[in-house]
């Protein structure tokens, strides 16, 4: 018997650490863990003992004798990993952070966020003697887009919510949930009152189309938001009158919300999934969900377990001719890592398929761009122009317009094209890439290339919306490192009035939440949800939030 790791990896790498053979990779020092869909135990080296399994946060370590219908092809998908990619004598060896010597005295370290990136920080920094934490999030709940962005019908993904929870309840973390940064205290105050910040507030902001009719669409962020029960979004309405929605962008984002809207709303309701949500799709009437990629097939940009997932539930249409690679496509895909040769196998089996227009579907198109979405006061269409691969600057395959187009019929267009970062106050932004400077995680000022003092990043606004959630734990340890070496190295100023931050802090933010107030919130919706058989009930609104941990 063997091990197989499934479609919830989170890519955490924490089965690495705890594997006494050394046959799961790509580990995060391996140029492979940047680029790879999952990670993949060797069923060649496995021995079976189990020690993954237990250490996985999101139990998608199986049995081979144990994996579901379907499952076998994620066996194969080790096995193909393997032969290109053998397990060889020697690997590099993983970075190591600086110790803190005793007679420096304590750390004082602000983290902004606590989404997966803040949270991976935390367990980092709050693990070494000397050092204390203060989380902040402007929002009462914690776990950023685990909470927010995590589709509700995947739940394993959530389990990853076990390891932040431990982290964030250590003696030496405080959590001060509630409390907006640039608002209820600025950038200057948290580096006067501590040695470092780390800024890890992802990418709330997504990127635009720029064709006309863009202020018809929706931002897929939003309508994510939406479902899972965002405060900022609860009280938004989407227009599911029409039998068609279209989705610009094929990533992994784009299959969720496609997902979501066309599965069966008595599935959804056994989940975490906002109440207006589900209210408002058991009225939909949508049954065609089309997802327009500007590339072709070897470029699309969901990964190969979501693509087995989704088509388990709804039947994918693609067009023979859409499925075809073009010469150079081709000759790119035979040097190609075998994940990406497999999602391109998947789509052209789907291509065969047989069309039964009784069912929901959805319609994967490649090498089509929207030009204009159509319509006045609502959408009523997408007129989509069809393109053709060129090579770009680095011979990169560019998508081309080729001046010819089709028509659409549409009531709903979502976005879908890329998160981007926002400007911190105070701080250094990157426009163009939507992040902070930063090099390694020490953010940079842009004129002088030099670091800016006691300030760092990690996570999406460190190297933009790229990865999944256990991308982050590798990206945030690498900014702790750059930390506490800085700190090492005498090159942060200590904090000034330590004892008069608590008081600055409750007469600035009256309300902030510690996480035992979360706890409250958390135990709260659990309890409601248990009353129907779901997981929890999310509160959707602050003030039912606050409510709950006073009760």
């Amino acid at each position: 018997m063997v091990y197989v790791i499934t479609q919830p990896c989170c890519n955490d790498a924490s089965c690495v650490d705890v594997c006494p053979v050394n046959c799961i990779h790509p580990s995060p020092d391996e140029p492979e863990f940047a680029t790879a869909e999952m990670l993949y135990i060797d069923p060649a080296t496995c021995i079976d003992c189990g020690a993954c399994v237990d250490e996985c946060p999101v139990s998608a370590i199986k049995a081979d004798n144990e994996l579901d219908e379907g499952e076998d092809v994620y066996l194969t998908a080790a096995e193909e990993f393997y032969d290109r990619h053998p397990i060889g004598p020697d690997w590099p060896e993983p970075p190591t952070t600086a110790k803190i010597p005793a007679d420096l005295g304590t750390l004082h370290v602000a983290i902004v966020g606590s989404g997966p990136s803040a949270c991976y920080a935390a367990m980092e920094l709050a693990s070494k003697p000397r050092v204390e934490v203060d989380v902040f999030d402007r929002l009462p709940t914690p776990y950023g887009l685990v909470r927010a962005g995590v589709a509700p019908d995947h739940p394993g993904t959530k389990g990853v919510t076990d390891q932040f929870r431990s982290a964030l309840r250590r003696k030496n973390v405080a959590c001060h949930f509630g409390v907006e940064v640039g608002r209820d205290v600025s950038h200057d105050e948290l580096l006067a009152h501590h040695h470092a910040v780390v800024y890890a507030v992802g990418a709330s902001s997504d990127r635009q189309l720029g064709v006309p009719g863009e202020e018809l669409s929706v931002a897929a962020t939003e309508f994510v938001a939406w479902y899972n029960g965002h405060p900022d979004y609860a009280d938004r309405t989407f227009d599911l009158s029409g039998e068609r929605a279209v989705v610009v962008g094929n990533g992994n984002v784009a299959l969720d919300v496609a997902r979501i809207l066309l599965a069966e709303p008595d599935e959804l309701a056994r989940t975490d999934i906002a109440d207006h949500a589900v209210e408002a799709l058991r009225a939909s009437n949508i049954r065609e969900v089309v997802i327009l990629g500007r590339r072709g097939p070897a470029h699309a940009a969901f990964t190969t377990p979501e693509m087995i997932a989704l088509s388990r539930m709804v039947d994918i249409v693609v067009d023979p001719a859409e499925a075809e690679l073009d010469p150079v496509s081709a000759d790119e895909l035979e040097k190609a890592e075998p994940w990406i040769r497999r999602k391109v196998s998947m789509i052209q089996g789907f291509a065969e398929n047989q069309v039964d227009p009784s069912r929901k579907r959805i319609v994967l198109r490649f090498l089509a761009s929207p030009t204009e979405i159509l319509g006045t006061d609502a959408v009523a269409g997408v007129r989509v122009g069809r393109n053709r691969l060129v090579a770009g600057d680095g011979q990169a395959l560019v998508a081309e317009p080729t001046g010819e187009s089709d028509t659409l019929d549409a009531g709903l267009v979502l976005r879908s094209v890329g998160y981007r970062g926002v400007a911190v106050p105070g701080v250094p932004f990157d426009e163009r890439r939507g992040v902070l400077p930063n090099e390694h995680g020490r953010v940079v000022d842009p004129d002088s290339g030099e670091p800016v003092r006691g300030v760092y990043a990690a996570g999406w606004i460190k190297r933009g919306p790229s990865g999944v959630i256990g991308t982050n734990k590798f990206c945030s340890a690498e900014t702790v490192s750059m930390l506490i070496d800085d700190f090492v190295a005498g090159r942060l100023d200590s904090p000034g009035d330590r004892e008069g931050w608590p008081t600055l802090l409750s007469e600035r933010a009256p309300e902030a939440l510690d996480f035992a107030a979360w706890e409250r919130i958390d135990a709260a919706e659990r309890s409601a949800g248990a009353d129907t058989g779901r997981p929890r009930r999310k509160l959707v609104s602050i003030a039912e939030m606050l409510a709950s941990t006073r009760s």
